[in-house]
């Protein structure tokens, strides 16, 4: 193993940062935003493979099956992260988007880097997530070699689950496991031996495109408006009532009556307020369009698209009238 990791190009020495300890602090820190620089053209060099991975999540999650992260250090920290921010941002239920870890909730505070290793902690977090043939996992790992991910992702083939490998190096052991292996090549990290770094950057690009998009997909979004969002704070609930504002032309204040009449959903208040039906006349309208708005307003003729930007200027002036 230890002949695998150091052909790595993310274990490798960076040749522009070996003086980093000799650098002053704008220096330090001018060397890290280049590098960083770079991570963004590694990811757009997967991007079809970013596809092929937001189109078998789709297709699944579309069919009642579940998204489930697996990873180890940084890696699983922030799988775990993009699955607990599906809830709030998409109204997802807390199942849809799963993340697991190897350690633990523990290993989200402290370092437990021995639980990596673990083959039968990997096997065992996908079967007690009853992990079946509807659902996809999604190992995690920079060097591709994590045993508990390999062994997760081996036990969730044996389930007969699709299975998608992240990782920031090319021919790693994962990639020969996963129906899609997303691969940005990061090169050497900024200090040898932190993947933290360039390679957490890159996962999170990875990650962020997975879920967004397949939600996206799932109708979650309309334009690129966040209309599924949980309105459970009062940031989330005055951004909720602003995109209704946008969308359909209304005041603030009805905004606000119709997101409570809605019970507090965005896409609902906003189907209610297009399309002049009752609260159970629009669920059932969405209901038959899978909940995409797009299309249960398309049916009704009156998609709000062509004119989103003019009841969004509607308000603009409205407010700078009033000031």
């Amino acid at each position: 193993m230890d002949q695998y990791l150091s052909t790595l190009g993310t274990e490798k020495q960076n040749d522009a940062t070996k003086e980093i300890d000799l650098c002053s602090t704008l220096e330090m820190v001018t060397l890290m935003n280049g590098q960083d620089m770079e991570v963004p053209k590694a990811v757009e060099s997967q991007l079809l493979q970013i596809a092929q991975a937001v189109d078998l999540l789709y297709h699944a999650l579309k069919k009642g099956g579940r998204m489930i992260y697996v990873g180890a250090g940084t890696s699983g920290r922030l799988g775990v992260l993009d699955a607990s921010e599906c809830p709030p941002t998409f109204s997802t239920p807390p199942e849809m988007v799963q993340g697991y870890i190897a350690g633990g909730d523990r290993a989200l505070r402290n370092a437990v880097e021995g639980c990596e290793d673990s083959r039968e902690e990997g096997e065992q977090v996908i079967r007690q997530a009853g992990v079946s043939s509807r659902d996809v996992v999604i190992g995690i790992t920079a060097s591709g070699s994590a045993a508990y991910v390999l062994a997760a992702v081996e036990e969730a083939r044996r389930r007969n689950a699709k299975t998608i490998g992240v990782v920031t190096n090319t021919g790693t052991p994962l990639a020969a496991l996963c129906d899609v292996c997303i691969a940005p090549d990061v090169g050497p990290e900024v200090i040898a031996g932190s993947t933290r770094l360039k390679s957490g950057t890159a996962q999170k690009l990875v990650l962020n495109m997975l879920t967004t998009c397949t939600m996206i997909k799932l109708g979650k979004v309309y334009g690129n408006l966040m209309v599924d969002l949980n309105p459970g704070n009062q940031k989330l609930q005055d951004r909720a009532r602003r995109m209704i504002c946008k969308v359909t032309g209304v005041d603030e204040g009805q905004a606000a009556e119709a997101l409570q009449q809605a019970g507090n959903s965005t896409k609902l208040a906003i189907m209610m307020l297009k399309s002049g039906l009752s609260r159970s006349q629009a669920e059932q309208t969405l209901a038959n369009a899978d909940g995409v708005l797009r299309q249960a307003l398309s049916v009704l003729g009156k998609d709000a698209a062509d004119d989103c930007v003019m009841n969004s200027r509607k308000a603009e002036n409205k407010i700078l009238q009033e000031d």
